[in-house]
């Protein structure tokens, strides 16, 4: 019974110390020094209605915290591909994520359409987004958002949290729906952004 529990708690050990790490390296690819709150996590599930949902993609999983709660949600017959820069993350989540629905990808969100063409994917019902927009250049910000709308089918809707409101003109200039709300109990204070076409 006791190495059962040192086996528990030894990979949200491995997985903070390697997104710690990470941040240190990339603090621009990250933009907080320890992966999502359970509050906020709890709040962008909340956005997604799962028994509509088919394919999902997440974009900058990190050590996959968002990424467990959505497979834990989402329908058997559901995809939820996940979009990310970082190698040392990508390679984590293939070695301790073990679901037939996810499909790993090394890129860009930037390419997120091509991305999906490539899995066999016409267009996506959400995607979520952790990203740091406000620390990567504005023509890239744009281009993500951008790509993002086209990449959705017209009833989808794209979910982000942020830390403040840089990305906020961005949004309304290419989604025609964009609805606030604020997660305090997070580390730090998060701005969800629901956005529909």
């Amino acid at each position: 019974m006791p190495s059962k529990a040192v086996k528990k708690s030894a990979v949200p050990t491995s997985a903070v110390a390697l997104f710690v790490r990470n941040f240190f390296k990339y603090p621009s690819m990250l933009g907080s020094v320890i992966p999502s709150s359970p509050f906020l996590v709890k709040d962008l599930m909340a956005q997604v209605d799962w028994n509509r949902a088919r394919v999902l993609v997440e974009f900058g999983p990190g050590v996959g915290t968002i990424t467990r709660e959505a497979l834990k949600r989402m329908r058997p017959d559901a995809v939820l591909v996940v979009i990310e820069l970082n190698e040392d993350f990508v390679q984590y989540l293939r070695m301790t994520v073990c679901d037939p629905r996810l499909r790993v990808v090394h890129g860009s969100a930037a390419h997120v359409r091509r991305i999906l063409a490539e899995q066999g994917i016409a267009s996506a019902d959400y995607i979520i987004s952790s990203i740091p927009y406000s620390l990567i250049p504005e023509p890239l910000r744009q281009e993500i958002v951008t790509e993002s709308r086209h990449a959705l089918k017209a009833e989808g809707s794209l979910l982000v949290f942020q830390y403040n409101r840089t990305l906020l003109p961005c949004l309304r200039s290419s989604f025609s729906s964009v609805k606030l709300n604020f997660q305090l109990f997070n580390i730090l204070p998060a701005l969800i952004f629901h956005c529909t076409p």
